[in-house]
This record gives C-alpha cells, structure tokens and sequence, in this order.
C-alpha cells in the first residue's frame, strides 16, 4: 500500500499492564509517577524518565531502568532524580515543576534532547535540555518563538505543552534542512491574564488546541547548541477531527520513521477543560495515531478515527485525573515495539505496537 493508497493508519496498541507505580514511603511520588520520557543510556540498557510528582502538584524527572524478561518489559529499577525545579522560571508561587518529559535521540548530534514544561509563575512554558546519558543533563533553557507576520501573534505569549522533536532533520518549507519540532499552543491568554480571552493566529477558525511544527536550522545549531532553542517556521500540522479528539489533540512520543512515514502517536480528549494551572477531573484522554509525510511532515497521509487504546481498566480509570491514557514514549526492544502511557496521572502502563 502506497502513502497515497492510505485510509487509516495500520498499527494496534494490545496493552500489557502497569509496569511502574509510586513507591511506598517516596515522598517525591506521592501524588503519582506518570508521562515517561525514554532512552537507551551508553550501558545498551533501556531507561524511562517518568515524571514523579510530590505532595502540593510539584514534578520531577526521575531516571528508571526497564527490567525486561523474554524481551517484554516487565517492571523498573529506580535510580533517582535527574531534574528538578531548581530554577526561577520552573517555580511559581503555589506552583512548582519540571512536568512532562519527551526525549528524543537525534544522532546528527549525538544528543539526548529532552523537551519538558517548565511550570513556573505564569504557567506552563516549554523548556530544553540535552545529555549524553540521560543522567546528567545541561538545560538550554525556555524555547522562544520567532515572530512570523503571517500570522500575525506572536507564539510566545502562550503556554505550550506536548513538544517533542523528530529524531533525524528533514527539509522545511523553503528547502532548509532542519530540525523538526511538535508542539501545542493553548490559545486562551486568560490563562495569564484574565479578561483577554482566547486569540489565535490569522487565518486560523478553529479555537481548539491542535498539533503544530516548528523547524530550526540544523546549520545555526551545529554552530551554535543553544540555537536550538529558537523555534521558527510554525505551521498547523492537525486539530481535532473525530469524537474522541473532540476537545484538543497533543502530540506523545517522538514521531517514529515508518514505511509509510511518520507515525505519530497521539492523544485525543474529550470533557470539559477546566483551568491550566489545575488537575483535571472531568475528562477522558484516549491513545491515538496519525501518519505524516515522510518528505513534508506538515501533511497528514492517515489517521485513526477510533481511539488505538482508551482508558479501560481500573488502573486507567481511577487516579489523580480519572480516565486518562497518555502515552508519552516509545523504545524497540528485542525486535518489538513497546509504548510507555501515563494511566489516570497515577502510573506508568506499557502497550505493544504492532503492523497490521
């Protein structure tokens, strides 16, 4: 089946259970482990950077191992905190953390990169980091957005959240290669300011957080790593088009070559948003995918318009935020692919990928 043949998108998630949930008497997971970052660290070991959250809503990013038994994973073996909110802007008062964690290996420069929210006094805003070992890691800081006139906004005012880049450059409108990156503004500047309601940029009619790509030149950062901070190019990719994306759609883990392009998993909501700077209680988060174009990843080849996984099970149901399944990570281990979810904002469950 060629892309241009494509209806759907060919791949299934069969869930294979809860393989992390927090520790008894660890203060820093009180309020749950959820929303893993992944990576295989120097050792050839695969590791999750779950997010790990302490009593009052504050987030850390710790470092796990993944145990796996005949090729399946299994459980994990902590090996403490790798990132804290040790800086003024990831603290706020009453709020506090590095949320969130995606990482992606990208070899051109033989980098971790990990994008995380930073949530810091005006709310949650997307932050970088890099390492070479998924232990030690040296921050580049909050992301700026190039002004662009077409649209007519500026980027920057918004929070964002769901960011990950692909993990090999690819060509950006006007022929530059670069690196890509996934994000999700949030339109409502009432946010952070009340009064101002929600703006989007021009030509925009949808109100509805969706999926959009930025680019960055991969000349200006190999000349220069911070550069990498500097979004620019920024294009809608994908917004909500079927009932279980009837709220927002975001971007999970780092978008997966393929035959047929780029597989990207995502996640669909539905219920009522209440504010950013709370935990949601009324709404449902089911497991999605979409295919982009291998050449032009701004174009949508395939997406699935029923939900890949749902909350289903009790450990997805009931938590910190009811009825969610978020998944954030993928590794191939022993030839299969394996995703890592968030259930419920409370623990870590792991899902098989298959071709169909």
């Amino acid at each position: 089946m060629t892309t241009a043949e494509l209806s759907t998108v060919p791949y299934t998630l069969t869930r294979l259970g809860v393989i992390m949930s927090p520790e008894d008497g660890n203060p820093n997971e009180v309020e749950g482990v959820l929303n893993p970052a992944s990576g295989i660290g120097p050792d050839g070991q695969f590791y999750l950077l779950p997010r790990l959250v302490a009593a009052g809503n504050v987030s850390r990013v710790g470092l796990a191992r993944i145990v796996v038994e005949d090729g399946v994973p299994v459980g994990v073996e902590r090996q403490g905190v790798v990132l804290e909110p040790d800086r003024s802007w990831e603290r706020g008062v009453g709020n506090a953390g590095v949320e969130d964690p995606r990482v992606t290996w990208i070899d051109r420069l033989g980098l971790h990169v990990m994008t995380y929210v930073a949530y810091g006094p005006l709310g949650p805003r997307t932050a970088l980091a890099v390492s070479e070992d998924l232990r030690d890691w040296r921050r580049l800081g909050p992301v700026l957005f190039a002004y662009e006139d077409d649209l007519d906004i500026d980027l920057n005012l918004f929070h964002n959240k769901d960011t990950v880049f692909f993990p090999e450059p690819v060509t950006a409108p006007g022929g530059v290669e670069s690196f890509a990156v996934l994000h999700r503004p949030m339109w409502d500047l009432g946010e952070t300011k009340p009064g101002q309601g929600i703006v989007v940029p021009a030509g925009v009619t949808d109100k509805r957080q969706s999926i959009w790509i930025s680019y960055v030149p991969v000349a200006a950062v190999e000349a220069d790593l911070s550069a990498l901070t500097f979004w620019r190019q920024h294009r809608f990719v994908a917004g909500p088009a079927y009932p279980f994306e009837e709220v927002k759609i975001g971007g999970g883990p780092a978008p997966l070559r393929v035959p047929e392009g780029w597989l990207l998993l995502h996640h669909g909501v539905t219920g009522k948003i209440d504010s950013a700077f709370s935990q949601q209680q009324n709404v449902n988060y089911a497991a999605g995918a979409i295919l982009l174009d291998a050449d032009d990843p701004t174009r949508v080849v395939a997406r699935t318009s029923e939900p890949l996984l749902q909350a289903e099970t009790e450990d997805e149901r009931s938590g910190i935020v009811p009825n969610v399944v978020f998944p954030t990570a993928i590794e191939q281990i022993e030839g299969e692919r394996y995703v890592f979810y968030g259930m419920a904002d409370s623990k870590i469950g792991v899902a098989r990928l298959d071709h169909v």
